[in-house]
């Protein structure tokens, strides 16, 4: 695994313990973060979520998350032994939602196809 890799992974880990254990924004209950893309020179993050409930519920944790990003980085700077702490920007990752209607879509198919017979 490559320092970048390593670098990824605990930057994710540790903005989800920041936002179930600092932050207290209702917006973001039921926030899951998926993954961390930090840029090579480690000055930017994009950090990829995902939340229970419909697209308006999406657009609130963004907000929310983009409104903490100050707040988050500066918990995620005394937490991480680095010398730069990464700017963040949260986006929406849908790929969990795409992934629910797919198995959806091939479940209706296998009924289908089983009430036919």
């Amino acid at each position: 695994m490559s320092r970048i890799d390593r670098v990824n992974q605990q930057v994710k880990r540790e903005i989800s313990k920041i936002i179930q254990a600092e932050l207290s924004d209702p917006r973001l209950e039921f926030v899951s973060i998926t993954s961390a893309d930090v840029s090579k020179d480690l000055r930017n993050a994009r950090v990829y979520f995902s939340v229970l409930g419909d697209q308006s519920r999406a657009e609130d944790a963004a907000l929310g998350l983009n409104g903490a990003g100050g707040t988050i980085r500066g918990f995620l700077s005394r937490k991480l032994n680095m010398r730069n702490t990464p700017e963040l920007r949260f986006y929406h990752d849908k790929s969990i939602e795409y992934s629910s209607m797919v198995e959806e879509t091939l479940k209706e198919i296998n009924d289908e196809h089983n009430s036919d017979q």
